[in-house]
């Protein structure tokens, strides 16, 4: 289920990444640090709070002013990125035909090569996730 409708699920999100979406972190990207019991614990990086700071050894990022919380900072590639809605969209590029309400959900259409495909979801967010999935899949094997 999305966080709020705005962000996918730590599933969908673990299925993107491991089909090859790669992360560039920017101010405002939501992020879980998964398998580490706060699958539920969303973060937003931030200019204050969580930011990337960028050293020799790649990005790390950095939880400033949680004295409450015993982490200081993570790399990059033990967080998981949730990507919102309308960073979904833009990932499906040309490919992306339409967004629909179907039901109680929504459906997201893509036109590849002359062939439609349609992809469903309880939010336009996992609706979107799903379609990119698929792209992904199809363009790395």
């Amino acid at each position: 289920m999305a966080q709020d409708g705005a962000v996918l699920s730590v599933a969908l999100a673990r299925a993107l990444r491991d089909a090859g979406l790669e992360w560039t972190p920017a101010r405002g990207d939501h992020f879980v640090m998964p398998d580490r019991d706060m699958d539920a614990d969303v973060f937003v990086l931030s200019d204050m709070t969580v930011e990337v700071n960028h050293f020799p050894g790649g990005p790390v990022i950095g939880f400033n002013g949680t004295t409450e919380w015993a982490l200081d900072s993570v790399d990059q590639q033990d967080a998981l990125w949730l990507p919102a809605e309308h960073q979904l969209r833009e990932l499906l590029g040309d490919a992306f035909a339409g967004l629909t309400r179907e039901g109680a959900g929504y459906r997201v259409t893509l036109n590849g090569g002359g062939t439609v495909m349609t992809y469903d979801g309880e939010d336009p967010a996992e609706a979107y996730g799903r379609a990119l999935l698929n792209l992904l899949r199809t363009r790395h094997g």
